[in-house]
């Protein structure tokens, strides 16, 4: 806006209290997205960056170089100049340290588009840059540096399906917009059962199309059976399922236990209030040892409908015998 023929940005801080511990600043038309606290503290998560670092120390060894965050040891460009050149035998065009901002910012930027080419990566592929890097993302070194070990050190044991909540925090000129959302860091892999059981559905919507009405009807019966004393009745299979109340409703009542109002909306009224309910949906199911395939919490919210069904399979494999109590 301006003032006295000065223009000003306007900014916005989001402060701890507000966002769970989320401190920056944003100006309007910018966005930072996040790993929530939760998902932060996960010791999977804290083993892969464990991993990663013994992993770059080993490699760097004959350099005399120790790392210990990475995030903090990374943003300048410094060590990953060295890992390259160690791992790819990268001749890199950059001074090997770089003090100004400025000077960091240009080596981070040569850096990243060797790695791009290197890996053979288009720009909608990358889910780091150079401004989220130098600002020491976690979540976007994490990115990177599983990029540029399974390319050049594919027999690293890295963990399959580490993922983390995230929260994406937008300032627009009417206020901050927040997006939740689940971000796999490592690839979602299966086991042969979940396979098995994926194939199933896969073979299911692609060659038998024509039963997939006589199986929407079996899990229909089962989810009425159970939710049918709190007097209600599913009826709609695309739709009943997307803000994820009967599914924690049904959960509830398979598990036998009270599921706090407080917990997840009743009648959510917006998409980030429906994710919410879903995520709950998938962290019970996980935590319970009943969700036995990998899948997007996003997905239950956009309707799909073979989402719908692998978690609807898990809760019918396990409690189909289950009576409903009068």
């Amino acid at each position: 806006y301006q003032t006295d023929g000065i223009w000003y940005r306007k900014t916005a801080l989001v402060t701890a209290d507000e966002y769970n511990e989320y401190i920056f600043v944003l100006f309007i038309g910018e966005k930072k997205k996040v790993i929530k606290p939760a998902s932060r503290n996960d010791p999977k998560l804290e083993g892969l960056q464990v991993l990663l670092i013994d992993w770059i120390n080993s490699t760097l060894k004959q350099e005399h170089i120790i790392i210990k965050r990475l995030e903090e040891d990374l943003f300048d460009g410094l060590i990953l100049h060295h890992l390259l050149e160690k791992l790819g035998s990268l001749s890199l065009d950059v001074e090997k340290i770089a003090l100004t901002e400025s000077k960091q910012r240009q080596k981070l930027t040569v850096i990243l588009e060797a790695v791009t080419k290197c890996l053979q990566l288009e720009e909608s592929q990358l889910k780091w840059s150079t401004d989220s890097i130098l600002k020491k993302d976690l979540l976007s070194t994490l990115h990177l540096l599983i990029a540029i070990a399974k390319h050049f050190q594919p027999d690293l044991a890295i963990p399959p399906n580490i993922h983390v909540e995230v929260v994406t925090i937008e300032r627009t000129a009417k206020g901050l917009k927040m997006e939740n959302a689940v971000e796999y860091i490592t690839d979602c892999k299966e086991t042969l059962e979940d396979q098995s059981n994926t194939d199933a559905f896969d073979e299911l919507f692609t060659h038998a199309p024509d039963k997939l009405e006589a199986v929407k009807e079996v899990f229909l019966q089962f989810v009425n059976k159970h939710v049918g004393k709190l007097g209600l009745n599913v009826k709609d299979f695309e739709n009943q399922f997307a803000d994820g109340v009967i599914l924690l409703l049904l959960i509830g009542q398979l598990q036998g236990f009270f599921l706090n109002l407080r917990d997840f909306f009743l009648n959510p009224s917006s998409e980030t209030e429906m994710l919410h309910n879903v995520n709950l949906v998938v962290d019970l199911l996980t935590d319970e040892g009943v969700l036995n395939v990998p899948l997007n919490p996003e997905d239950i919210m956009h309707r799909d409908v073979k989402t719908v069904l692998k978690i609807l399979y898990c809760l019918y494999s396990k409690y189909k015998t289950k009576k409903s109590e009068d």
